[in-house]
């Protein structure tokens, strides 16, 4: 009879710790990193300008005199203020500073810059804007510096994290891996396999998933994201099935239990 137990509970344990190492393994990420090609290049997606977009621009030069028409009214004591790390419990954490006039953009993709007018930012990223309005300068000043910020590039993580919210980030380039680490990484329950993405670019929403266990992410024109991108971790199978367990079958498995090392006990007094 012995044997038996010690046969049964050898089994039980042999079967915790294959589900256990398999646990582990769901929660790594980029599981096969060694199998894809080291020169492998990464699809650059830079987002292009949207509408609504609040571009900082600065002007700067050897002799700053000369570039104050095109800075507006700005000093040097104005400031644009963007939220990098914190969501929406923790406001305040991780604060940083743009500096430079404020350019809305608007919804013919236009801005009003000073001296040189109306300028079009549609279908440009900032690199590209940033360079077309440097050439501009040129005509004005000698070896202008342009310094362009998008302050308003957000995106918005839900689900499975451990800090729901919005995040802007201040230089307007992101892949995944920034989001998720913002907001502090998906819980132990958050589908790694499965993430959804929605974007909206000049009015279409389109949508796509990502595995982050597939080192074949860095490839998906998902993993670097754009203005106003909206992540989703779905809930695993193990969320799933807590969530619907009675919340009393802890207290039902632990009496379980007593009863049965009790009933165990006075088999074992009854047969001495």
């Amino acid at each position: 009879m012995k044997t038996k137990v010690l046969v049964i509970f050898s089994a039980l344990v042999l079967v915790s710790c294959k589900t256990n190492q398999n646990a582990h393994n769901d929660l790594n990420y980029m599981q096969n990193i060694e199998q894809i090609a080291t020169e492998t290049s990464i699809k650059n997606s830079n987002s292009t300008i949207q509408a609504g977009d609040q571009l900082v621009i600065l002007i700067t030069a050897k002799d700053m005199d000369v570039v104050k028409p095109f800075n507006q009214n700005y000093s040097s004591a104005e400031l644009v203020q963007t939220n990098t790390y914190a969501g929406g419990n923790t406001p305040n954490q991780g604060m940083t500073t743009l500096s430079g006039p404020t350019y809305i953009v608007d919804v013919d993709g236009n801005i009003d810059f000073p001296v040189l007018g109306k300028i079009n930012t549609k279908d440009k990223s900032l690199i590209d804007f940033k360079e077309e309005l440097r050439n501009k300068m040129t005509k004005y000043v000698i070896n202008p510096t342009v310094n362009v910020r998008l302050a308003n590039f957000k995106v918005t993580v839900l689900g499975e994290v451990n800090r729901q919210g919005d995040y802007v980030i201040s230089n307007g380039q992101a892949t995944i891996w920034n989001a998720l680490g913002l907001a502090g990484d998906l819980t132990m329950y958050g589908k790694r396999n499965d993430i959804l993405i929605i974007r909206t670019e000049n009015g279409v929403v389109s949508h796509g998933k990502i595995n982050l266990q597939d080192a074949n992410l860095i490839n998906s024109p998902y993993y670097n994201l754009k203005q106003g991108d909206a992540i989703i971790v779905a809930a695993n199978n193990t969320k799933d099935l807590t969530s619907k367990q009675n919340p009393n079958t802890g207290l039902y498995l632990t009496a379980a239990s007593i009863a049965i090392t009790a009933a165990a006990v006075i088999v074992s007094l009854i047969r001495k």
